[in-house]
């Protein structure tokens, strides 16, 4: 693999105690492209600008799929992705729906360790830090005729992160706009389906929301999933989730916590959750709590859910199930405790830099 490294490093320019997610970038980046019905050899490059003609078809048809994951630094020094298996099969997936050609595992693979070999100093081992790896394929072909592109391009960016949400998590039932139809690219990480969210969660943030709970595109009765994460409900001591179908993404931090929870005892369900089953049981006292997980948020309490014109309030539990699930889950991310899973794997020809 080629690599071409980055003359003068950001590291030491780059203030790791005001962070925001997603804004800061590691010094580098893989690249590789789809040409004549083939992918070519990954290259890695400083990161920067990247040259696209005003014709890419990706501008016009949003022909795009991509990847959240999370690399954590150890008290040994190394590196550990969690469960990047899963995210290249789910890549995958989300490719063959937007008609996008299956990108290779070794150059996926192969290219992880590189680059994160590379920029192993971006990954901080201090608490609450991580390397946030974002993975992306898209459509780079010059027509503006509805088609399908012929050549695409996959890159693999990182950044350091800390907390998602830095504030308590806010929400309101969305029962006007709809995140995914069934039927559509919902359960596909597809570029599209973001932006096609960011209208009415902007709404949703000007009156004072943190995210949207989406509901389901036919009726708004049932619930499906919560801005960028998968939603779970405490009901008495029963974890519920609803069950994964086209219109909602199959989460890895879903997977996780579904296996922790039922490994330490919790009963758990992945059903169609009524919007009405939640306010009932926040009436009746069996809500005990709410929570999100996903790559960027791991597992975030809700502190309140608003439906119509009632706002539920969920107070801290002294057992929370989120709070024990989250630590379980980080320390496996970290290394800190033993992963019976084997969903950490370490970073390879780890050097110095």
């Amino acid at each position: 693999m080629k690599i071409t490294k980055k003359s003068t490093s950001r590291l030491n320019t780059t203030d790791f105690s005001n962070l925001r997610f997603g804004t800061v970038f590691s010094d580098h980046m893989l690249v590789c492209n789809y040409k004549n019905g083939k992918w070519g050899e990954a290259e890695i490059l400083p990161y920067g600008p990247i040259a696209m003609a005003p014709g890419s078809q990706v501008l016009h048809y949003a022909q795009s799929v991509f990847e959240g994951m999370k690399a954590f630094k150890n008290d040994k020094d190394e590196i550990l992705l969690f469960r990047k298996e899963e995210n290249f099969k789910r890549l995958n997936k989300s490719a063959v729906r937007l008609s996008i050609p299956i990108l290779d595992e070794e150059i996926f693979m192969n290219g992880l360790d590189e680059l994160l070999s590379l920029d192993s100093d971006w990954c901080k081992a201090d608490k609450g830090y991580s390397l946030y790896v974002r993975p992306f394929i898209f459509a780079s072909g010059e027509c503006v005729k509805a088609s399908s592109s012929e050549e695409f391009t996959f890159i693999i960016i990182t950044s350091p992160t800390t907390t998602y949400y830095p504030g308590e998590v806010n929400v309101v039932v969305e029962t006007h706009f709809t995140r995914a139809p069934r039927g559509g690219v919902g359960y596909a990480k597809a570029a599209g389906n973001y932006a096609a969210s960011f209208y009415p969660t902007k709404q949703a943030n000007a009156k004072g929301f943190t995210q949207l709970i989406w509901t389901d595109a036919k009726e708004h009765k049932y619930i499906e999933e919560c801005g960028t994460m998968n939603i779970w409900f405490r009901i008495g001591n029963t974890l519920i989730t609803p069950a994964l179908s086209d219109s909602i993404l199959g989460g890895i931090t879903r997977d996780s916590v579904i296996t922790l929870a039922k490994d330490s005892g919790i009963e758990v369900e992945e059903r169609r959750i009524l919007i009405s089953e939640i306010v009932e049981a926040y009436k009746n006292g069996s809500l005990k709590e709410a929570f999100g997980t996903g790559t960027a948020v791991t597992v975030n309490p809700i502190h309140s859910i608003t439906f119509e014109e009632e706002k539920m309030i969920l107070i801290s539990q002294e057992d929370s199930f989120a709070l024990k699930l989250k630590q379980q889950l980080q320390a496996i991310q970290k290394g800190s405790a033993v992963d019976t899973y084997a969903w950490t794997s370490k970073v390879l020809n780890m050097v110095n830099n």
